[in-house]
């Protein structure tokens, strides 16, 4: 099949869940004998310098790109509040993007058109008028349910009042959209679910994101090993930050004064300087590392405390291929499904987090256990290959 694959960022290098999510899904087809063609746009939010990296790109027949300045700026998003539009869509919707489309459409005779992200659902028009493929949404998250869910969690009445506005906006167009597309992809069983209720009828399947197994060099954990403890993600996206600033202010005290020498390792990009200010003995805040694998190799112990978001973590799947023993909420494990204490250990509360720390330090030589377990449900369920066969066998149901 010849498959146009269209991204709001370029895929590359994989140092957060959509780029992961893109790229193993795009080498599994390949692998599979499919053409993959990809459109993409290089934001001025994470710029890649492209000529740099086209080397790791050969399972793409060919790349292309066009520069989009997607920046948050002030005075379109207080416009915005007399728009009926989504800000959140709308900084996605450029002209040298739409032209690019058209000339691949062109020239090209696609059988799948596939949307990473309802990000990219405004040149569904575009691709009705220039090609007969068939639209694919592969939905990262349920977009709106992010919004929501952060509004809820937010302290500041005017905040809280914009973050609803705009999830009421996205929600019109995220559900706007579902009658628009062929196919639709989502992350977990349960989003899968949850587009349904939003009114969705068509072709749909559970698609997790799959990884490349023969990357992640599994490490049991060492029950003698001191512990320490990680985090990373981008910290510049609001749920991550939303987290993290929950773990240092609400959970993290107490942990120091229960066990004085543990220590949290804070990795990721576009470190806020508050942040940064956090540093101190107990607390080493790394930025933005080389290598991710190696540096949740480094503590036995990887947080994500998320409190909002939707979709599904990557950076869980990574710690637990790796054989990290991983502490999360339940909503951090939608869409995986681990148990506590057998592949990971969940905590929804402050006191749940200081228990399962207990747990950790009393019974150091069950992690093993945990460790093993974490990589076994990674073989057995995200496979990059495995769930690239079932997308394959989906899009020849319909091509």
């Amino acid at each position: 099949m010849q498959i146009l694959q269209l991204c709001k960022k370029f895929p590359f290098p994989l140092k957060d869940g959509e780029s992961i999510a893109v790229t193993y899904l795009a080498q599994g087809l390949h692998q599979l004998g499919h053409e993959i063609t990809l459109l993409a746009m290089n934001t001025t939010k994470h710029p890649v310098a492209v000529n740099r990296v086209k080397h790791e790109l050969s399972h793409y027949r060919s790349v292309h790109h066009t520069t989009l300045d997607n920046e948050v700026k002030p005075l379109h998003a207080f416009l915005n509040l007399f728009s009926s539009d989504s800000y959140n869509i709308s900084r996605f919707d450029n002209e040298a993007f739409r032209q690019k489309l058209i000339a691949l459409l062109k020239k090209n005779n696609f059988d799948i058109v596939q949307l990473e992200s309802l990000y990219l659902a405004p040149y569904i028009d575009i691709i009705r008028a220039y090609s007969n493929a068939r639209i694919v949404l592969r939905a990262h998250n349920v977009e709106h349910e992010i919004w929501e869910r952060m509004s809820i969690n937010e302290p500041i009445a005017l905040r809280r009042w914009y973050l609803e506005y705009s999830a009421r906006k996205l929600k019109k167009y995220e559900v706007d959209q579902l009658t628009e597309i062929d196919q639709l992809l989502a992350m977990s069983s349960l989003d899968e679910e949850k587009f349904k209720v939003l009114g969705y009828k068509g072709s749909s399947l559970s698609v997790p994101i799959g990884l490349n197994l023969d990357e992640f060099d599994y490490r049991e954990v060492n029950a003698e090993q001191p512990l320490s403890v990680s985090f990373i993600g981008s910290l510049d996206w609001m749920p991550n930050i939303e987290g993290l600033n929950w773990f240092l202010e609400a959970i993290w005290p107490h942990l120091s004064a229960i066990f004085p020498k543990l220590k949290l390792h804070v990795a990721g990009r576009n470190c806020p300087e508050w942040i940064r200010q956090i540093s101190n003995q107990n607390v080493v805040i790394e930025g933005e590392v080389k290598d991710s694998r190696q540096f949740l190799l480094q503590h036995p112990i990887t947080v994500v405390p998320l409190l909002s978001g939707s979709g599904m973590r990557v950076k869980i799947l990574e710690a637990m291929a790796l054989g990290r023993v991983v502490i999360t909420t339940t909503l951090g494990l939608e869409g995986i499904h681990a148990r506590d204490k057998q592949e990971v250990l969940i905590a929804d509360r402050t006191e749940d987090f200081i228990r399962k720390f207990r747990f950790c330090h009393h019974h150091h030589r069950h992690l093993p256990t945990i460790s093993f377990n974490a990589r076994k449900l990674i073989e057995q369920n995200f496979d990059h290959l495995e769930i690239a066969r079932n997308v394959e066998q989906s899009y020849r149901m319909h091509v």
